[in-house]
């Protein structure tokens, strides 16, 4: 069920999310959200600092929007690893099929238990359905 705008899907051995939104910066969102919902879930002791957002400014220039949303997402995961922060909102200034600018907003998290290692570009799909909702999916090695 999509109540959240993702939902992580059964796959062998690695993770798929699939995303929906009315835009393309909403299926982001919602993709990185997905992202982030499975490392909330293995931080130690549910170890989030939540007392004030870490904000990161972030600019990605890619070849098209599948590129572009994986090197986003992989942008965001290296952002987790170095910072040990999990994000949960993004703020576009700037959107396009090949380039996007904002800031991130996120938490402290002192340590996770495993981690996702990397977002493929395996099977990424960004589209736009006949009701004229966009969706993406990707799939991650973990």
């Amino acid at each position: 069920m999509m109540d959240r705008g993702f939902e992580i899907l059964d796959h062998t051995s690695e993770l798929k999310i699939r995303a929906v939104g009315r835009t393309k910066e909403e299926v982001f969102l919602n993709m990185m959200r997905g992202m982030m919902a499975v490392l909330r879930a293995k931080t130690r002791n549910s170890s989030l600092d939540s007392a004030r957002d870490k904000i990161r400014n972030i600019k990605i220039e890619s070849q098209d929007i599948h590129a572009l949303l994986v090197d986003f997402l992989n942008e965001i995961l290296y952002l987790t690893e170095v910072h040990r922060e999990v994000y949960h909102n993004v703020i576009f200034k700037k959107f396009s099929d090949t380039e996007l600018e904002g800031k991130i907003m996120g938490e402290k998290a002192a340590s996770f238990e495993d981690t996702i290692k990397a977002v493929t570009y395996h099977g990424v799909h960004v589209i736009i359905d006949r009701k004229g909702l966009y969706g993406a999916t990707v799939i991650f090695d973990v």
